[in-house]
């Protein structure tokens, strides 16, 4: 976790980057907004700025978005100012931070933003034998890719394979390639020149340059544009880069890991990824298992995640109970652990009693883990099949096959609160396919649930996802 903090540095302020740096936190200070910007683009990269709220946060984000840096910003003050506390919010602020800090809002606002504390933990055979793989290839300096549905924990082991490289020392750098729109992904990865484009200012490193000496994570490749493919094929094979507007290769000595939640040799196929690229990065394959293909990490992954959160929200760690436990292990978990870790916060937080029951389980619409038990009424598996079948077929005759195609799209992307990414391999479509659909939906007047919060919005654009 790397924080930036901007301000002058008073008792009250220094306290929390002592904080910060106990928790793990590399930190590094500037005292004015444009010293924070001139940072960022030197490749002094953040994944995290605390500004004084006494500041023009609103200008600092404005100035860091026209050079296409992107950096969550959170405020902090001493006198606890609740009009600039707001205004600082309304500028762009994801968070306020009163000073004298409290350790554990410290320890919450960088959890949220890094959690970086996701050690791999594993008891089931199927994922003892990916992990004693990634242990052979570790210090190794080949390309990886790492295969798998959503949420079983690929950037989990993108870390691991780091921390064990002998690169451990050196950055690991993570891009989200599916999060960032083509148009900016490029400068994100190379950087680029002064008066490269419009708001271009200076010259900025891209993240390639961030990672040099390390590793560099890409999230997602295969939501990567053709033409950016090829210039990462480039810069894979020759250990150069070209800065956006830039005259001359920069060299850069990194390693390469990459992550996709769909079949790439399928999309070589579709010709929608390069498959030369495709044979450069998958010099190595790790294909993570789905936390249904390997029940036996269920119960040590759901012991772990009730310490954690219970830590993070003050509460005691309660034992889980066996019907519990028993709920947990029939669950299929399409979201894999993900899903397992959200429900694990939940149930820390509902609970009562001296342990976790299966009533504190819930899923994310609120419902419980396990049917209704109890009752006259068949309530068993075949019975509400049989009602679901009903259900969906009455719904959807009489209406157009487009009709429906939206109907699905809209009703998946609910299920999965707005994340685009999910929702995508779900349906088993692209997400730039799923943007344009969505962006189709959202000109017509529908609203459209916003990413990650499950909240639907007018004049939303999907392409921010």
């Amino acid at each position: 976790m790397r924080l930036l903090v901007v301000g002058r540095l008073s008792g009250q302020l220094a306290a929390a980057v002592k904080m910060a740096m106990a928790h793990g936190a590399k930190v590094n200070h500037v005292e004015r907004t444009d010293q924070a910007t001139e940072q960022l683009r030197r490749g002094q990269g953040a994944d995290l700025l605390m500004v004084d709220y006494n500041l023009d946060i609103g200008a600092l984000i404005a100035a860091n978005e026209a050079e296409r840096i992107f950096v969550p910003v959170v405020a902090c003050g001493v006198d606890n100012d609740a009009e600039k506390a707001a205004a600082a919010i309304r500028a762009g602020a994801k968070e306020f931070i009163p000073l004298p800090p409290e350790a554990d809002l410290i320890a919450a606002v960088l959890a949220a933003v890094a959690d970086d504390e996701r050690p791999m933990i594993s008891a089931d055979p199927a994922m003892k034998a990916v992990t004693q793989l990634a242990d052979q290839v570790a210090r190794s300096e080949a390309s990886i890719l790492i295969t798998g549905e959503s949420g079983v924990g690929k950037e989990v082991m993108a870390r691991y394979l780091h921390t064990h490289s002998k690169r451990a020392e050196r950055p690991f750098i993570s891009v989200n390639c599916a999060a960032i729109p083509d148009n900016l992904l490029e400068s994100e990865l190379f950087g680029h020149e002064k008066g490269a484009f419009t708001g271009a200012v200076a010259r900025r490193i891209g993240k390639f340059e961030e990672a040099d000496g390390g590793t560099l994570l890409l999230d997602e490749i295969s939501e990567m544009d053709a033409r950016l493919q090829a210039k990462l094929l480039r810069a894979i094979q020759e250990r150069v880069i070209d800065r956006v507007g830039g005259t001359k290769p920069v060299p850069v000595n990194i390693r390469i890991i990459a992550t996709s939640n769909r079949d790439l040799a399928k999309a070589v196929a579709e010709g929608t990824f390069r498959e030369d690229l495709l044979y450069r990065l998958n010099v190595v394959n790790l294909r993570l298992p789905s936390l249904r293909e390997r029940p036996g990490d269920i119960a040590v992954l759901a012991d772990h995640f009730v310490k954690k959160y219970a830590a993070a929200n003050g509460v005691p760690v309660r034992p889980l109970s066996v019907d519990a436990r028993r709920a947990l292990a029939a669950h299929r978990w399409p979201g894999n652990v993900r899903e397992l870790e959200n429900a694990m916060h939940r149930a820390v937080l509902l609970a009562v009693g001296p342990e976790i029951d299966v009533d504190a389980i819930r899923l994310p619409d609120g419902q419980p883990l396990s049917g209704a038990v109890g009752g006259s009424v068949d309530t068993g598996p075949a019975a509400r099949a049989a009602q679901t079948a009903d259900a969906v077929s009455r719904a959807y005759v009489g209406q157009t096959v487009a009709q429906m195609e939206k109907t699905l799209i809209l009703d998946t992307l609910a299920h999965c609160l707005g994340n685009r990414t999910h929702a995508a391999n779900i349906l088993g479509i692209s997400i730039r396919t799923l943007r344009n659909k969505l962006n189709e939906y959202a000109d017509e007047g529908t609203q459209i649930i916003a990413p990650q919060t499950g909240i639907a919005g007018t004049g939303y654009s999907a392409s921010a996802a």
